[in-house]
């Protein structure tokens, strides 16, 4: 780590994470020992935390956990793995590799797409972690730096209007993405047998620092006017700005983040902050800048404060910037104007400009399994069977099956409806509706969030269809705790889980993704937050402007503030 003795760094005890990161000669620890030891199926001690930092949480069912008890078992202890697709592009011989992993070493079998674009093995047993790693290497993909103190899978925004745009933002994503990534060689030795190259005369990570980052760092590229990765969730984004049909810069916006905790007034979601444009070639520069400065200023004694929207606050946006512009040697010019009109994903059929075609299909809650009558995993199955272009997995849980020659249309569409991939009954107020996974394998989970998520849309649709607008939407999100995973903190209606039964309820945000909603009534059930709604889109309906969005109205109608600097006036 940095020797940085500027005013800006936070002086106290650290956090024991920050112990758990230097003593783990680069995050190696003692998982080789753990991985042996067959009395139990997790891992101990500071192990538990250091597999985050290989792509893995540690997770048990809870479902069945009090039971475990009486018999006087240990929890199901299993791994969940994320796996790191910068851009959410994926292969259809990977995809099938990945299918068949998840049929035969999964409990659950199923195959999830996160929000985070990319996908996740659910339910893996201890005796099979390595084999995973080894099975997705040898397709060519890994789990490196998805989860912990470092910057995480690189999203992209899946399916632009003009597709040659998204070729060269795509490659600018897997460039960031490989520049930020850890250099220790602690993956390769401990689940792909490489050989252990450990050393201590120099620096192993030059960018991370020894001690990573103080907290996890997101990071984006997003394709106006598609916002469909949300940048203000994220701590350092790229705005594509295209001039003539090429794309020769990115305006960049630092500081967003969606995270807080219940009852700490400290914490709070914020939007990222528009330091200006750069040209492409200083791209990977002011990203390093951007993650050194974090790095060397974020707060390493308070983790609930570490994140790069808290630093930003704490040492003000012009200081932070400035310091980038110090470290990656340029100057920020004005930002170049861009509009979001767009935020979710393009459903059905998108033609790209190279005479391709894009087919978006809805998966409920990211979660690609086999239910009656929706036969969705052997769908994507068959699909990767003759599909000849590649797979987009999309930030908002849905699956893209992009390059798609005229031919093959009908016979990729054919698949699609006979396996329930293509629901033309599907309502937009269900494909506008997202939940983060949470019960029962989620640690952090308060509250359900994708069990309850389908129930909650049908509620929902039958209170727009009693009010006469059954065709319209709200923005509508369930997130398990106050974690942000579900980002219910960019949602028009965002339900955070306080307690069993129980959710704060937040209203206020826009279509657009660039206002953070204001909690309207906290630790309700779901009974009365559906009378709530059932009230206020009675109003909406009946008071609406011309084509006002739900968020707007319960703005304009004073039914909630806005919140223009949630820094000072979130919780007021």
């Amino acid at each position: 780590m940095s020797q940085d003795k500027s005013p800006f760094v936070v002086e106290g005890k650290l956090a024991d994470n920050e112990r758990l990161k230097r003593e783990s000669r680069n995050l190696r620890g003692t998982i080789e020992e753990d991985l042996k030891d067959d009395l139990t199926g997790g891992f101990t001690a500071d192990n538990f935390q250091l597999i985050r930092f290989h792509g893995m949480y540690q997770q048990d069912d809870r479902d069945i956990r009090a039971e475990r008890a009486k018999q006087k078992l240990e929890p199901l202890h299993n791994v969940m793995l994320r796996a790191r697709l910068p851009g959410g592009v994926i292969t259809p011989e990977q995809w099938l590799v990945i299918d068949k992993f998840a049929e035969d070493h999964s409990i659950y079998g199923s195959i999830r797409l996160t929000t985070r674009q990319t996908f996740q093995f659910h339910g893996v047993l201890k005796p099979n972690i390595k084999l995973m790693h080894q099975t997705l290497n040898k397709t060519g993909i890994d789990s490196i730096a998805t989860a912990g103190d470092v910057n995480r899978n690189v999203l992209c925004t899946s399916n632009p209007v003009e597709s040659h745009i998204h070729v060269e933002a795509y490659e600018w994503a897997k460039k960031i993405s490989e520049h930020l990534l850890p250099k220790t060689r602690a993956y390769a030795e401990i689940w792909l047998d490489g050989e252990k190259v450990e050393t201590t005369e120099t620096p192993v990570e030059p960018i991370l620092g020894d001690n990573y980052l103080p907290r996890k760092f997101k990071t984006t590229v997003v394709i106006p006017p598609q916002n469909d990765v949300d940048v203000h969730a994220n701590d350092l984004n790229f705005v594509a700005i295209a001039e003539n049909g090429k794309l020769v810069g990115f305006n960049v916006l630092v500081g967003g983040g969606l995270a807080m905790t219940h009852g700490d007034h400290s914490t709070y979601p914020r939007k990222a902050d528009d330091f200006g444009f750069i040209p492409l070639e200083n791209t990977l520069t002011v990203a390093e800048a951007v993650v050194t400065t974090q790095r060397d200023w974020g707060n390493r004694v308070n983790r609930k404060n570490a994140k790069t929207k808290y630093t930003l606050e704490r040492v003000g946006v012009d200081n932070f910037k400035a310091e980038v512009e110090k470290r990656a040697g340029i100057t920020f010019a004005p930002s170049k104007p861009y509009e979001f009109t767009q935020r979710g994903d393009r459903f059905g059929w998108v033609e790209g400009i190279d005479g391709k075609f894009h087919l978006t299909v809805f998966i409920e809650n990211g979660r690609i399994l086999d239910y009656p009558g929706k036969t969705l995993k052997t769908g994507c199955a068959e699909i990767a069977k003759i599909h000849k272009g590649d797979f987009r997995l999309t930030a908002n849980q849905n699956l893209i099956i992009a390059g798609v020659p005229a031919d093959q249309k009908e016979a990729i569409e054919a698949l699609a409806k006979e396996h329930g991939l293509i629901q033309p009954d599907t309502s937009n107020q269900r494909l506008d509706s997202m939940a983060c996974v949470s019960l029962p394998t989620c640690p952090l989970a308060m509250a359900e969030a994708e069990r309850y998520l389908p129930d909650a849309v049908t509620e929902l649709e039958r209170i727009l269809a009693k009010h006469n607008v059954a065709s319209d939407s709200i923005i509508f999100r369930v997130t398990g705790c106050p974690n942000g995973c579900g980002r219910a903190m960019l949602a028009e209606v965002g339900l955070v889980g306080k307690g069993p039964g129980k959710y704060n309820l937040h209203l206020g945000g826009n279509r657009e993704g660039t206002r953070i909603p204001r909690m309207y009534k906290e630790n309700i059930g779901e009974q009365e937050i559906l009378n709530i709604l059932d009230e206020l889109i009675g109003r909406w309906a009946a008071e609406r402007n011309d084509q006002e969005a739900f968020g707007d109205f319960v703005i304009r109608a004073g039914v909630v503030k806005p919140v223009v600097d949630s820094a000072r006036d979130f919780y007021d």
